[in-house]
């Protein structure tokens, strides 16, 4: 917590972009890519201890490693584990849903799942029901770009024939949360399908499904803030775009403002990381201090008040997701992150890693 303040980390991953994960020549370096394009270019710059090196971020999907991350490393108290549905390209999906269902069964109080969708696989709508019989998933995540019989193939969140069916069973499931990847490429992929007007369409049909754009502001910022202001039932996540709170505060500051402005949008931006993106923790510190520059504000931004962090940092998902917080501050004060308040040491979960390790 930050003070009085619960802080849910809405993207977690347990990144496994490892050479022997890949499947395809051509997206053969796409580790090494992201590793210098995401996590050293997006980590604090100043702060070396919070950067991993190449081959253990590489290794990322591991739970003990993401758990202290997240609640011995950070401000954070509850963690929405994102798995990742890019089959082609990594033979595990490249955040493997097994990470976050090992730290939900060690720490159920702490975490929740979004368990990946594979929209071409022919059992796209058998895998619904699974996830969410077999892994109680609380929400769906669909990834725009993969590769298909070794060739790119994208979709778009509009296609009647191809997304609305799952969008239909995950309704007759009891779920209400559905994220897509948006606003930043993996790797070699074409850009169209990272945009977000895709999701108006589906907003309107589905209305008492959430649509949850992942990576909101970071990239499309007007086109984003826009969705948010006329569809009640998209809300905006700020993976990735929090990491520019690292290097760049008044870009995020810029961002922030701008989805502000939207009618009831402090209502339905959820704060986020993409631990092992980046490190939590840094983000959280500049994101607690922040104020938007007056000049923002007289150009049409909206301030950053303390009930709208408030709700970001964690209020907001916790009613989306049905969490009650007075109950799950009780239930954390008996296991081993709530003993005190001080922070471990960045990157200190690491516990007899081997990249072979798998449960």
């Amino acid at each position: 917590m930050i003070e009085d303040v619960y802080v849910i980390e809405g993207v977690a991953h347990g990144l496994h972009f490892a050479p022997e994960n890949q499947t395809d020549s051509v997206h053969a370096d796409i580790g090494s890519m992201e590793h210098r394009r995401i996590h050293t270019m997006l980590s604090p710059a100043h702060r070396p201890e919070f950067i991993l090196d190449k081959e253990r971020w590489l290794r990322g999907a591991d739970p003990d490693l993401l758990a202290s991350s997240i609640f011995a490393e950070s401000w954070s108290d509850f963690a929405i584990y994102h798995g990742v549905p890019q089959f082609g390209v990594f033979r595990d999906g490249g955040s493997p849903l097994w990470v976050g269902a090992d730290m939900r069964r060690r720490w159920p109080n702490r975490v929740a799942l979004y368990g990946p969708v594979d929209p071409y696989a022919s059992d796209a709508l058998d895998e619904v029901d699974r996830l969410v019989e077999e892994e109680r998933v609380v929400g769906i995540k669909f990834y725009p770009a993969d590769l298909v019989h070794g060739r790119v193939q994208t979709f778009h969140m509009d296609d009647e024939r191809l997304l609305f069916p799952i969008y239909e069973r995950a309704r007759q499931r009891g779920l209400r949360s559905v994220a897509v990847h948006k606003a930043i490429p993996l790797g070699l992929f074409p850009s169209h399908p990272y945009r977000v007007e895709d999701v108006e369409v589906a907003a309107a049909a589905f209305p008492d499904l959430t649509f949850e754009v992942v990576h909101g502001g970071f990239a499309f910022l007007e086109e984003t803030a826009m969705l948010l202001g006329r569809f009640p039932n998209v809300v905006v996540n700020l993976e990735g775009t929090t990491a520019y709170l690292n290097n760049a505060p008044r870009r995020f500051a810029e961002i922030i403002g701008t989805l502000l402005a939207q009618f009831d949008a402090e209502d339905r931006i959820l704060w986020a990381t993409g631990v092992s993106a980046v490190h939590p923790q840094p983000p959280l510190e500049a994101f607690w201090s922040l104020e938007i520059p007056e000049e923002l504000i007289q150009s049409g931004c909206r301030p950053l008040t303390p009930e709208a962090k408030r709700k970001i940092l964690g209020l907001n998902a916790a009613r989306l997701l049905g969490l009650d917080i007075e109950s799950l501050k009780k239930s954390q004060r008996k296991d081993e992150f709530g003993l005190d308040g001080h922070l471990a040491a960045p990157w200190s979960g690491d516990v007899a890693f081997t990249p072979e390790r798998r449960p």
